[in-house]
């Protein structure tokens, strides 16, 4: 088994999703294609570059980069350093050769929690979002 932490995984994620959200906004114009989607100027589903494609869905959106597909959840005023538990399993479970143990959800979920615990992340007050953002 891998000696990744689950800090590790959090800050890969992260950037993983930086790298998408790059794409989009080279692509779009912006990094939260949301609103375009919303009022019909993209559709759900499209090619963003090459053989990168995204596909959008309530909050969030899937980007499938040429190794690994990244999903992610927008945050408040459209944040992308957000994550939750199952965004870090789904990302887990595409990277099982790195952050095997983290497959498991139970396992995840207890180090995750002690995660919070220590005050490493938090949810943004007065948010409806249920998304997580490190502390500085």
């Amino acid at each position: 088994m891998s000696d990744h932490t689950l800090e590790d995984l959090i800050n890969e994620y992260l950037k993983q999703v930086k790298t998408a959200t790059d794409l989009l906004e080279q692509a779009f114009g912006t990094k939260n294609i949301l609103g375009l989607w919303r009022s019909k100027k993209i559709p759900q589903c499209g090619t963003v570059v090459d053989d990168i494609t995204y596909e959008l869905h309530g909050i969030g959106c899937r980007v499938y980069l040429p190794k690994i597909c990244v999903d992610f959840d927008y945050g408040p005023d459209g944040r992308i350093d957000g994550f939750d538990v199952w965004r870090l399993y789904i990302y887990a479970c595409e990277t099982s050769n790195k952050y095997e143990k983290y497959t498991n959800r139970n396992y995840l979920e207890i180090h995750f929690n002690n995660y919070l615990t220590k005050g490493k992340a938090k949810k943004i007050q007065n948010s409806t979002s249920n998304l997580y953002f490190t502390q500085p």
